[in-house]
Parts: structure tokens; sequence; C-alpha cells
């Protein structure tokens, strides 16, 4: 498991565990790091073996966010660094809109990048006794990486501005208390805890209904009308009830037995205005 521009990835089964892989730099993203990261997300994605994923880091930080060090980050962009950082950011595969659960197993402290690119991540467990920061206003910066969009709504507004104005540091035990963490536990426990959670997903969910119910919730998020919220999600349960998952569910649960899932977590959804369209004909 040779690094790739700081990223390493180990499969095993039907679970990948993907690591941030620069411990002598703190896991610290430098550009190719970022590239890499991502291509390797959208890499699992679009494999159908593949069914949880867990990101974690190599020794004792998870990652203490943009190396600022000669060759690592620079903020101070000309433009021709800025038209490649507009290309690669546009280019840059979405994890939200992935069908894979991605899992940050957060081993130790981290900080910018280090925080904000799991917080685009479905769950986060954290190390209850490390420290964690959205620290970009200590350096002169804005919040990135999404962060001002979902952040308020993960623990309110005025949770959210306290962290991000004051770019404070806190513990993994606040970080569960305010939202952010789904668990917080000790620092050896954080990649089991993490890996057992996925091994549950992989081995015991469907992989249609858990990749379209991880996409549902993401577009859900910014549906502002309920009511189409409520009949889509209402069309899309009942296509589903007639899909193969779903009765080898049923089965499984009838006949104590494992389940063994034959469709694919990208499995192709239908217009839910179609389905109406179907039922009125």
């Amino acid at each position: 498991m040779t690094p790739v521009d700081g990223i390493s990835v180990e499969r095993t089964g039907h679970v990948a565990t993907v690591w941030l892989d620069r411990p002598e730099r703190g896991n610290g993203f430098i550009s190719d790091m970022q590239i890499e990261l991502h291509r390797q997300l959208a890499d699992l994605d679009s494999d159908d073996n593949i069914r949880a994923v867990v990101v974690t880091g190599r020794g004792r930080f998870f990652s203490t966010g943009a190396d600022m060090e000669p060759g690592g980050a620079n903020f101070a962009f000309d433009a021709e660094q800025t038209a490649r950082a507009r290309k690669m950011m546009e280019e840059r595969p979405r994890p939200w809109k992935m069908r894979t659960p991605i899992i940050a197993a957060m081993n130790g402290s981290a900080v910018g990048l280090g925080m904000t690119f799991p917080l685009q991540w479905d769950i986060r467990i954290m190390n209850e006794s490390a420290k964690y920061g959205f620290v970009f206003t200590r350096r002169g910066l804005i919040p990135e990486q999404n962060s001002l969009w979902l952040l308020p709504k993960l623990v309110g507004m005025s949770n959210a501005l306290e962290l991000l104005l004051t770019g404070r540091l806190f513990s993994g035990t606040e970080a569960k208390d305010l939202g952010i963490a789904s668990r917080a536990v000790p620092a050896e426990q954080v990649l089991p805890t993490a890996l057992a959670m996925a091994e549950e997903i992989a081995t015991q969910a469907a992989p249609s209904a858990v990749g379209l119910t991880k996409q549902l919730a993401y577009e859900m998020l910014g549906e502002t009308d309920r009511e189409v919220a409520f009949h889509r999600e209402w069309e899309l349960f009942r296509w589903m009830g007639r899909q193969p998952d779903s009765s080898e569910g049923v089965a499984s649960f009838i006949e104590k037995r494992a389940p063994k899932f034959p469709s694919s977590k990208n499995i192709d959804a239908p217009d839910t205005g179609s389905l109406w369209q179907a039922l009125d004909e």
C-alpha cells in the first residue's frame, strides 16, 4: 500500500479505507493530495463492490489542514494559479453526489481543510480528546469548501458563527455535543468504530437503498417546498418496494439469514414526475 500524492487505499471486502498518508507533515494537504483524494473517492464510488468508505489519517493527526511550508499551500494566487484552481474546483467530484457512504475516522486533531473536507462527507467519528477547529479567520481567510453552507445546518446559526468567527479550537467531545460528529470515542477506538459502522452498512443494508437515501437526503437539504419533498420521498419509497433488493430484504428477515442484495448502489431511480404521469395513464 504505497501512497500516491499522500493518499493510499486499502480494500477489505465491501469496505475501502482511504488514508491521508503524509504523517511526516501532519497529513497537511498540497494540491496534488487534494486531487488524488477526490479521484480515489470517485473511483470507489463507481465500484459496485465497494459499499462504504472510511477516510482516516496516518500517524498522530487526522490533518493539519493546508500545508503552508514551501511547496505546499499558497493563498496569494496570481491569475494563472487562480485559473488552474478554478478548473480543479469545477472538475472536482462532489462527495455529496456520490452514492457511497463516506465515514470520516478523525483519529487525531484537525484544522482548516482537515475539518472542511470531512464536513462534506456523511458521518464523522472523532477522537474525544483531540482538538479541532475552523481556524480560517485566524489566518486572514474565510471558511471554505462549502462549510459556510453546511455547518449552520448541522449545529444552528449561532453555534456555527461562534466556531467560524472565533476560529477557536474545540474537542471531539464538544463536536459530538454540537452535532458535528455522530460519535466521540477514545483515540484507539476511532478507526475500529468507523470500520464497524462501515461494515454494518456494507453487509446489512441494501446498497440501492443506501445510495438513494444518501442522494435524497442531500437533495432535500436544498428543497424548500415540503410538499414536493414529501411526494418525491413517497413515490420513490413505493418504487423501491417493487425492486429486487426490497424482496430480498423481506425474505432474509423472515428466513433469519444474512441478506444477499442483488442491486447496484448506483441504481437509476425514475423521475418522480414520470411516476405521477404513469399513474394518471
